[in-house]
């Protein structure tokens, strides 16, 4: 791994590129307590491929990024979605992907986000609408109680004790994709434990830091008002089968979105088996293209 750390504000971010950097920039956003490393190494490389110089991080409060120096919340703030536990919110998060396309010396990104990385990048376009390109929201939602739930038998993950050990990690995160994953695809749990060891190894202590991640979902609320400001081209991309933000998530994410386009992949669940992946990576790109300088103009 090529990591990288770039100082943003109050945290330090790890990052990794890939690809030409004379070429686009393409950021990629990922989801709650999980690590840049859930953006498999060959994705960002087929991505790399078609034309962008791709980017995965390290959220604040995972990896290898800044721990933020706060007590992640209690399992009784979890349940009631107390907002007053929270250290930040996703806005805070999504300053921290603005300021990481500026330090890197860039003036604006093609943004991908899934699941919380999703609702960290439709923040980002909508609070810092010129630094976002194209905007691809995948398996996400947009906060309000009623849309996007997890399956009840998703929920005990969410107030579990924290694992103490890399064995204990390792378990709780294949047992978690054995209900969250695709049912319709091959699940690489080589890969999967693989990547859980990894990720323990870079940062043993993110299971608060992911207590504070969910707080920070939980503090920004229903942000239908502020999705209704964004102006990248957008696309939304769904599973079907998804028992963590259910699919109602992203339809009502793309409703929210001023002329989104809502894609659904049939048998995808919380995760991004490598069969989908040539059909993401073109969605992806076809909906940059929109987002490219001058394509408005071309268009017309």
């Amino acid at each position: 791994m090529d990591e990288r750390l770039c100082r943003v504000g109050e945290v330090e971010l790890c990052y990794e590129p890939f690809g030409d950097p004379d070429d686009p920039p393409l950021l990629l956003v990922m989801s709650l307590g999980t690590q840049m490393i859930g953006w498999h190494e060959d994705f960002c490389r087929l991505l790399a491929g078609r034309g962008f110089h791709v980017i995965r991080y390290d959220n604040r409060d995972i990896g290898r990024s800044t721990h933020v120096a706060a007590p992640p919340p209690t399992r009784r703030q979890l349940v009631t979605r107390d907002r007053r536990a929270a250290a930040y919110t996703l806005e805070d998060m999504a300053g921290d992907a603005a300021g990481l396309i500026r330090a890197l010396g860039h003036d604006a990104a093609h943004v991908v986000g899934v699941s919380m990385g999703g609702m960290i990048a439709q923040t980002l376009a909508a609070r810092h609408p010129e630094r976002v390109l194209s905007l691809a929201s995948i398996m996400s939602s947009t906060g309000a109680r009623w849309t996007g739930q997890p399956a009840l038998r998703v929920l005990p993950f969410f107030v579990r004790r924290r694992p103490a050990t890399r064995a204990e990690a390792v378990e709780r995160a294949l047992a978690l994709f054995r209900i969250v994953g695709s049912p319709d695809f091959d699940r690489d749990e080589a890969r999967l434990r693989a990547m859980s060891e990894l990720a323990f190894e870079r940062g043993p202590d993110d299971a608060a830091g992911t207590g504070r991640q969910l707080a920070a979902i939980f503090a920004s609320g229903d942000r239908r008002s502020s999705l209704a400001r964004i102006t990248a081209p957008t696309v939304v991309i769904h599973g079907t089968k998804d028992r963590m933000v259910a699919p109602s998530g992203g339809r009502a994410t793309a409703a929210a979105i001023p002329g989104a386009r809502l894609e659904l992949i049939a048998g995808m669940g919380h995760d991004l088996p490598r069969a989908v992946w040539p059909r993401v990576v073109d969605l992806i790109v076809d909906n940059a293209r929109r987002g490219q300088p001058g394509a408005a103009a071309a268009a017309a």
